[in-house]
């Protein structure tokens, strides 16, 4: 009985994915490094620069101290305190050749009131100002402090033309024991040298280390970009054949329900209908229901075997040796006679033995399809770090020599299987010669 065949529409094709850019991932890589090494380099650079800031800055405060009680100190007297012309003339002469050089431009000596006893700025000498909370700490304390100069105040008016200074004042005490303010005002170019000085002495080494280390990560990144688009392809060539795989697996589906099981049921459903609408004839109608009995038995078993296919026994619970007299069960319904030895499949893991299951699953399919043989043997052994499927038939065999033409030629089960062996990090052997059978050996790491 001949009915119409339909046609599966094959799987839609998976959304071609943009191929990985190994220039691309290289340049984004290179960029993200580039940029992370200027941050650093100014990150770096800051840091330097207020680094040596700092350290200038406490080396202005060390210079006044020392200056403070190393010089201006044992140079005060009385009449110095007092106002005396003279003795002010020769002190600030000591001060212009020891004290007032270099950075150091301005110096003044204050008393508790806040006035001036002495300046090297004679205008300012004898005039009073109100003293800030930290300068009146330090004059108490003895302490040294600094800091920028406020150039607005009215005691630093004759001090704008030098620009920015930095203010040092440190605590001492005059001849009769009362405390003193001396205070030195620097150029704080000098200072921002400093800082400078400091960036430049670190600025090679530092910005050499890290353009050697951006250097020393690109053939790391290089590598890594060629794994990553390796991998890439590995995935689309795995989806293809997935995809590939699934649609001849539906399209040979649907032909053996058409070619076995529709037909069947088809002719089975026309013999009882003729049988219903003629005239009744018990021995006929016996023999009928007895043969429609065998069919629906054997259509069953054909159902029952298809599903197996279709929806392979749970590996996990089951294990790979009952997945296996399924199979056999099937072929021997159909005529085949099956030799099964997998007493050590069960206990494999989950991985070895569903690839183990594939591969027969197509074996088998290709022996009852093209091989013509009597009887097949199905075994599993086991080994240290494997398990081994062996699929033997004595069928008709093939010309080796012949198989990639039939690839060609539209037969891809074998090299579907193959990639699927392969990509589980398994190897697949096939033996076979015209008139001498088949035999298939996957080995599976286990």
């Amino acid at each position: 009985m001949s009915t119409a065949a339909r046609t599966i529409a094959p799987l839609p094709a998976a959304p071609a994915r943009r191929p990985v850019s190994m220039a691309g991932l290289l340049a984004r890589f290179a960029g993200a490094g580039l940029l992370v090494s200027v941050i650093l380099a100014v990150l770096l650079a800051v840091l330097s620069r207020q680094a040596g800031t700092d350290q200038a800055e406490q080396a202005a405060r060390q210079v006044t101290w020392l200056t403070a009680k190393g010089i201006v100190e044992p140079r005060l007297t009385p009449e110095v305190l007092a106002g005396d012309p003279a003795a002010l003339e020769e002190f600030n002469a000591a001060m212009n050749a020891y004290v007032v050089q270099g950075s150091l431009v301005r110096v003044k000596l204050w008393d508790a009131t806040g006035r001036v006893v002495y300046s090297n700025e004679s205008r300012l000498i004898g005039e009073t100002f109100p003293l800030g909370e930290e300068e009146r700490q330090a004059l108490t304390t003895g302490g040294t402090n600094s800091e920028i100069s406020d150039l607005a105040k009215p005691e630093n008016r004759y001090e704008a033309g030098f620009g920015a200074l930095l203010e040092v004042y440190t605590g001492i005490a005059g001849p009769d024991g009362r405390p003193l303010l001396f205070e030195a005002y620097f150029l704080y170019d000098s200072v921002a040298e400093a800082g400078q000085a400091q960036w430049q002495t670190f600025a090679p080494a530092a910005l050499g280390a890290l353009l050697l280390l951006e250097l020393v990560q690109i053939p790391f990144a290089w590598s890594l970009a060629r794994r990553v688009q390796r991998q890439q392809q590995d995935a689309e060539r795995l989806l293809r054949q997935a995809i590939d795989a699934s649609d001849d697996e539906r399209r040979r589906i649907a032909a053996d329900l058409h070619d076995g099981v529709v037909q069947d049921l088809a002719g089975l459903t026309f013999a009882l209908d003729a049988a219903r609408l003629g005239t009744p004839d018990p021995a006929r109608d016996r023999a009928l229901l007895a043969e429609a009995a065998t069919q629906l038995r054997r259509t069953t078993g054909e159902m029952r075997s298809l599903l197996v296919e279709i929806y392979p026994p749970d590996l996990a619970t089951e294990g790979l040796g009952a997945a296996l007299v399924e199979l056999a069960g099937a072929l021997e319904r159909d005529g085949l006679r099956v030799d099964l030895d997998v007493d050590e499949a069960d206990g494999l893991p989950l991985p070895a033995s569903s690839v183990l299951f594939r591969a027969a699953q197509e074996i088998l399919r290709n022996v009852v399809a093209h091989s013509r043989a009597r009887e097949v043997s199905v075994a599993v052994r086991r080994a240290a770090g494997s398990a081994t499927l062996v699929v033997d038939d004595d069928g008709r065999g093939f010309d080796e020599a012949e198989l990639p033409e039939r690839q060609r030629a539209g037969h891809v089960g074998l090299r579907s299987l193959g990639d699927l062996v392969r990509d589980s990090g398994g190897r697949l052997v096939v033996r076979s010669a015209p008139g001498q059978g088949t035999r298939v050996d996957v080995q599976v790491p286990a």
